[in-house]
């Protein structure tokens, strides 16, 4: 077509969109949804628009804030919802203001209550996402993994000191807790001089022996130890997966993979940090213990900083169809997928980045590299003998959807130094699986399930020693 029959079709509308250019059609949008996702790690601000939107930002350091300047928009109730969103226990924000700035100009004023690194972009469509424009708000000074395995240890110790009663004499010693020991050494703690409560005994532990022995008298999973020592601190990463901005799959009750899997972490999680398997004390730790945003090249980062001895993400898998049920165990492959479905697992979970947000241009180029390091052939290996053990387990719970540990290119389980595994529990597009997710039932059954998986790989598979700083 001509270039004159082009421009007469138009009309002067198209002529007058041609002439303003990208930047002035954009002064149509409109939001579409506001979201305030806030925890410790970070803060994330979410503005949803049908267009994309022209931003402009600008750090102020004392005090603390940073103003955004959004073009082509007026002040709008959609943006005076982000005030009603924010919450007062929020670690990160102080207060939001919104204001005209100037003409199609709004200006977002963000109070915030320590220093603060904010990364600003913007994310193309994706998903049930129209345009995203992100404020990513991360604290100058980063939480550290290991100093979250010490502040969950002493919070626990205050609820084992606040609950405790008077023990009579003959009552056993209880047993040692390496994370506790460190806290005292550090004087972090001095009331974890006092012995916490012996574990209680983990969910269908076998019955010990000699029979002779009194069972209360040992911790669970726990072989003969010496007095006031224990050998190895074992370091479980639990990783629920997708958060935030990414719900993961939605069954067609409405019921979010990302709420579930949560739910069940922090259940697997607590019976963790009752265990003990031959003399040495188990501790979980979570990639995300509330609902926000992890990418997953930072879900394996935060694994290695604590030196974990095992990785194992939660899911709950989905289809197109409502048919398919039944939980699966995935290792990652350094040969490709051994199945089609495992193929297509794995590249929907993938995708998480895609649809939880990720600010391409900030990842760091060395972690990109390292996260594609394909994972050690032994590493692999005990992938799959830690699957298989958990699968063993599952099966007691509910269907399997496959009988053996299935393989593929998992992005979240490419840490060579770990075994890692991603556990599908159920599939949640299964209107009745859905249910069993929702119920508190079934998380509690699943997380023993999963605890006497990982119980029984450290029982044949023993911890190596590790100078972990612990």
């Amino acid at each position: 077509m001509r270039r004159r029959d082009v421009l007469a079709r138009l009309g002067p509308g198209g002529l007058l969109l041609l002439w303003l250019g990208p930047h002035q059609i954009a002064h149509g949008a409109s939001i579409v949804a506001v979201r305030i996702w806030p925890a410790q790690d970070y803060t994330r601000v979410t503005i949803e628009s049908d267009a994309k939107l022209q931003a402009r930002h600008f750090f102020v350091a004392d005090p603390p804030r940073l103003a955004v300047d959004i073009e082509g928009l007026d002040l709008i109730p959609g943006l005076r919802d982000l005030v009603g969103q924010l919450r007062a226990d929020d670690p990160n924000i102080a207060g939001i203001r919104v204001g005209q700035n100037a003409p199609n100009v709004v200006r977002l004023v963000v109070d915030l209550k320590r220093p603060i690194a904010p990364q600003v972009f913007d994310l193309a469509p994706v998903a049930a996402y129209q345009h995203r424009l992100v404020l990513d708000l991360y604290p100058t000074q980063a939480a550290d993994p290991l100093e979250s395995l010490i502040a969950q240890r002493l919070q626990e110790a205050e609820q084992a000191v606040a609950q405790a009663t008077p023990a009579p004499a003959a009552a056993p010693q209880a047993a040692p807790d390496p994370l506790g020991d460190l806290i005292a050494q550090r004087g972090q703690a001095p009331a974890l001089t006092a012995a916490p409560p012996a574990p209680a005994r983990a969910p269908d532990a076998p019955t010990p022996t000699p029979a002779s022995a009194p069972a209360e008298a040992r911790p669970s999973f726990a072989a003969k130890q010496r007095p006031g020592k224990t050998d190895r601190l074992i370091v479980v990463a639990l990783d629920p997966g997708h958060g935030g901005e990414d719900p993961g799959a939605i069954g067609p009750g409405g019921t979010q993979e990302k709420d579930v899997v949560l739910a069940i972490a922090l259940q697997l999680r607590d019976r963790i940090n009752r265990t003990q398997v031959n003399g040495h004390t188990l501790r979980a730790f979570l990639t995300r213990d509330a609902d926000f945003f992890v990418p997953l090249h930072v879900r394996v980062d935060k694994a290695r900083r604590v030196q974990a001895d095992l990785f194992v993400s939660v899911h709950a898998d989905a289809f197109f169809t409502p048919r398919p049920q039944g939980a699966s165990v995935y290792a990652l492959s350094d040969r490709g997928a051994t199945s089609a479905a495992a193929r297509w697992i794995a590249n929907k979970e993938n995708a998480a980045d895609l649809v939880g947000g990720l600010n391409v241009r900030a990842k760091d180029l060395q972690v990109q590299r390292a996260l594609l390091d394909m994972s050690t052939t032994a590493q692999i290996n005990d992938s799959l003998r830690l699957g298989s053990a958990m699968l063993g387990q599952m099966g007691r719970v509910g269907k399997l959807h496959k009988p053996r540990v299935e393989q593929a290119g998992f992005a979240v389980l490419r840490a060579p130094d770990m075994p890692s595994v991603l556990v599908e529990t159920a599939f949640i597009s299964n209107p009745d699986e859905e249910k069993r997710l929702r119920s508190p039932r079934f998380q509690a059954d699943m997380a023993d399930a999963l605890l006497r998986g990982i119980v029984a790989y450290f029982e044949k598979n023993p911890p190596l020693a590790r100078s972990r700083p612990l």
